[in-house]
């Protein structure tokens, strides 16, 4: 009987068919989901008609994208994958490099230099859009994310309305500061504070309710919030929204309104631009995640961040434990909601004008898909996928250059969601558990280790 060996080109070979195969039938699949929504469209022309145009050309690229992307798959990526697992089960040799080791400063000192070496390239009015765009409003998801990843990655209560206290916070700002006459900096904590009451006031109802159930019930909650601020016209003035709010001071001192004695550029003698007033909120918001990462980062070592990460792995046994699961749950939902307040008041400052169509579900999943892809539990894996979510929707606004391959009819706005959405099933499967696919405990016996991902819960990694 004659020994059966399988040399690594042949090994190699059959891998190669067998992406060609894969390949090729993921292009036949891609073909029959997209030939209609994406190689025909339906027009009107001047005489009112129904035209309908092809774009057999935009469907060629969407099939090749997926024939290829299979293909590299199987060839490529899976193998590089499985290395990386067998590598990581193998005792680790060195210790971590410098920027690792350094991350977390690095990138607070490349936030603090990043409006001035915008200014320095673009100008002052040149720098509004990069500051504004790719700066607040990366800064404000981050916040968001972490004042969620409270709720969902800590304590391990999945919640689907947690726009409804970003609403809370926003409109508390915008009303108090208009009826009331109140600053910024004294609004800014009591919308926090109302926000957290609104949390505790969501907590009572689900104390009993988890997954599913606990989804459902919160995703109500927001739908809740968002039709009271519609309906309550007296107050919230209803779809016309809230305009005219105030705009935020530098502690009182100097003003960015035009009109002020005491305007910021008038009292450096500057040049009028609101530029300036843009580079104050990137610092002030950069503060308040900031104060979200190390709130979250110290309740982590304390008892009650330990409460929260027992309930999330075994309610049953936290109760075991002589947790009081009631207290933990309604903390957990106090305290993301106070961070989420905190920003929808940033939000009314920097929009100075906020509606009911700001804060639909869109938004709450939006967040809860930057924590997932992120890594529940981990500070910098979310902030990197909010990173790469939204400065990526940004980036399509910006591809002007895509009009010119697939036509001036071409909107990339309309694909960004598409786009995305195939973005977070590769990271899903690349790595099921977020970016950041192991986290270190906040208790260890003599030495702390990092778990890893193959070592936890699916999702909780």
């Amino acid at each position: 009987m004659s020994n059966i060996s399988h040399s690594p080109e042949s090994a190699g070979g059959n891998l190669t068919a067998r992406a060609l195969r894969e390949g090729i039938f993921a292009g036949i699949v891609a073909l029959g989901l997209f030939v209609l929504f994406v190689g025909l469209e339906t027009t009107q022309n001047i005489r009112n008609e129904l035209v309908l145009n092809q774009r057999w050309g935009l469907l060629a690229i969407f099939v090749a994208v997926a024939a290829v992307g299979r293909f590299l798959t199987v060839a490529y990526i899976r193998p590089w994958m499985d290395a990386r697992k067998a590598a990581a089960k193998a005792p680790a040799e060195a210790d971590e490099s410098f920027f690792k080791r350094n991350f977390s400063k690095i990138a607070i000192v490349a936030l603090l230099i990043y409006p001035p070496l915008m200014v320095m390239l673009f100008g002052v009015q040149g720098s509004l859009k990069w500051v504004d765009n790719f700066g607040i409003q990366i800064l404000i998801y981050v916040m968001l994310a972490w004042g969620l990843n409270i709720v969902v990655g800590l304590a391990g209560l999945l919640d689907l309305g947690y726009v409804a206290f970003y609403a809370v916070g926003a409109y508390s700002y915008a009303l108090l500061s208009q009826y009331f006459g109140l600053s910024f900096w004294i609004l800014l904590p009591l919308a926090g504070i109302l926000a957290a009451f609104w949390g505790m006031i969501l907590g009572f109802p689900v104390l009993r309710l988890k997954g599913d159930y606990l989804a459902i019930v919160t995703l109500a909650f927001g739908e809740i919030i968002r039709l009271v601020l519609i309906n309550w016209t007296e107050v919230t003035r209803g779809t016309f929204g809230v305009s005219g709010i105030p705009k935020a001071s530098v502690f009182g001192i100097w003003s960015f309104d035009v009109s002020a004695p005491n305007n910021f550029a008038k009292a450096f003698s500057l040049p009028m631009s609101s530029a300036y007033y843009k580079i104050f909120l990137f610092y002030l918001i950069l503060a308040l995640a900031l104060l979200t990462a190390y709130v979250t980062i110290r309740l982590r070592r304390m008892p009650i961040g330990r409460a929260w990460e027992a309930l999330r792995e075994d309610e049953i046994a936290c109760r075991s434990l002589g947790i009081n699961t009631v207290t933990t749950k309604l903390t957990a939902f106090s305290i993301g909601a106070m961070f989420g307040g905190f920003a929808g008041s940033f939000f009314a400052v920097r929009q100075g004008f906020v509606s009911p169509e700001s804060f639909v579900f869109l938004e709450s999943a939006i967040i809860l898909a930057i924590v997932v892809l992120g890594g529940m539990g981990s500070l910098v894996g979310i902030a990197v996928a909010a990173v790469v979510m939204v400065g990526g929707t940004e980036l399509l606004r910006e591809m002007t250059f895509l009009k010119a391959i697939f036509g001036p009819d071409f909107t990339p706005e309309l694909y960004r969601m598409l786009i995305f959405g195939l973005a977070m099933v590769i990271v899903m499967v690349w790595k099921p558990r977020g970016f950041v696919g192991s986290r270190e405990p906040t208790a260890f016996l003599k030495e702390r280790k990092a778990v890893s991902g193959s070592f936890t819960k699916e999702g909780h990694g």
